[in-house]
């Protein structure tokens, strides 16, 4: 039997995180021998567990140890970290460690270092110059650089673990699980939704929100609107349609053809966010649209006069587009990337594309809120890695109303 001595640390109890590591060691077809386990006996007391694993070859224990290390799983003699030069402009290393969204640590110089920018499917970087590493995407490499191989050298914040200090440290969405259930009430996540970002803004944080189209379908759009307008979002995600059906509204009183005041189909309105389209082009773009007096209120009058920082990404569904989405999808991905940096909370409204596409690029302990009338997609975001999300099952329009109410009209 080959041995290999582990060690994890952090809230293993109450997060679960020790029974997981437990259980996986013995439905790998190991075994494991507790050394020491120290448990934190206060709500801010951490635990220390160090075990002895053992298994039938020493690939087998390797293995493991990999497979171990999402749950916080660290070598107490960890080797310093593996680094290969990248042999050519987009190309890793073929053992390259391919990232999580978690947060994440990298031995090296006899210390751990923080892997700064930190999002799923990167490869981690060495920049020797200021003695940082930072993920990287396959396409980002260059050549020369040194990159991290191997996951000996390599240390995982699990998001349980996450979670729990978000709650532990601001109180807030510990009434909430991650789990999905349209029993939840709706008003009561409203109401510490809205503490949250009132504490946020106080604070001087950052909310992005990613939008979908059906905002303005379900009426949602003027609420979204008066939030932005007055001061909760600092960013703003979203495809073309979103800001077409806006312009749609504001110019015709129709969301995809339908009167939003009488919910009736208007005729001809089948048309009606095509000419909002070519009025647009018209102008120019949607801020020259603002500035001739063709769009003077909605939500992207909001965005772009209150200077919050927005991107529409495009897609091969769009019609026009707008002068403003970005259809090169390389540079819409570095723009989410930008916007979302550094945020405290990010909302998702009713977009399944644009939500599991900004969860790939969030780092885990973000606290991640996902409305959609369709429990489905909060777990997709889940099973793609976005394991930190909540989920409030709602129409979005409903909600962005209440939210509103809540904030900016009490």
């Amino acid at each position: 039997m080959k041995r290999q001595i582990i060690k994890a640390e952090g809230h293993l109890i109450d997060t679960g995180i020790l029974s997981t590591i437990l259980n996986t060691i013995l439905t790998k077809g190991s075994d494991y021998r507790i050394i020491d386990f120290q448990v934190g006996k206060t709500p801010d007391a951490i635990s220390k567990l160090s075990l002895e694993i053992s298994g039938s070859t020493r690939e087998h224990v390797e293995a493991l140890v990999g497979t171990l290390k999402p749950y916080g799983v660290y070598q107490p003699e960890t080797p310093p970290a593996r680094l290969e030069p990248a042999d050519k402009d987009m190309h890793a290393p073929e053992g390259f460690y391919s990232t999580s969204n978690h947060r994440t640590e990298v031995w090296h110089n006899q210390r751990w270092h923080p892997v700064e920018h930190q999002r799923m499917d990167g490869a981690i970087v060495y920049y020797p110059d200021s003695n940082t590493f930072a993920c990287r995407k396959l396409r980002d490499i260059r050549a020369g650089e040194s990159i991290v191989c191997g996951n000996d050298s390599v240390r995982v914040y699990p998001v349980e673990a996450e979670m729990q200090a978000m709650e532990r440290s601001e109180g807030q969405f510990a009434f909430m699980t991650q789990d999905v259930s349209s029993e939840r009430s709706v008003e009561v996540a409203v109401d510490h939704l809205a503490s949250d970002l009132l504490t946020t803004r106080s604070k001087g944080g950052k909310v992005v929100v990613v939008c979908g189209p059906v905002v303005v379908h379900t009426g949602g759009a003027d609420a979204l609107a008066s939030l932005i307008r007055a001061g909760f979002v600092q960013g703003f995600l979203g495809g073309n349609a979103v800001a077409v059906h806006d312009v749609e509204l504001r110019l015709f009183g129709t969301s995809l053809g339908v009167s939003l005041d009488t919910g009736a189909v208007v005729e001809h309105g089948h048309s009606h966010h095509m000419r909002a389209i070519n009025r647009i082009h018209a102008c120019g773009s949607l801020e020259a649209a603002i500035n001739q007096n063709l769009l003077t209120q909605g939500l992207m009058y909001e965005v772009i006069t209150n200077r919050i920082p927005y991107c529409l990404a495009g897609s091969i569904r769009d019609d026009g587009p707008l002068p403003e989405t970005v259809m090169d999808m390389i540079e819409a991905q570095n723009q989410y990337a930008k916007i979302i940096e550094g945020a405290d909370i990010i909302i998702m409204l009713a977009s399944m594309l644009h939500a599991i596409g900004t969860g790939n690029m969030t780092p885990s302990w973000v606290k991640t809120i996902c409305v959609d009338i369709n429990p489905a997609v909060v777990t997709k975001l889940t099973d793609r890695g976005s394991g930190q999300t909540i989920g409030i099952v709602s129409d979005v329009g409903f909600f962005l109303r209440e939210l509103n109410r809540k904030l900016v009209n009490d």
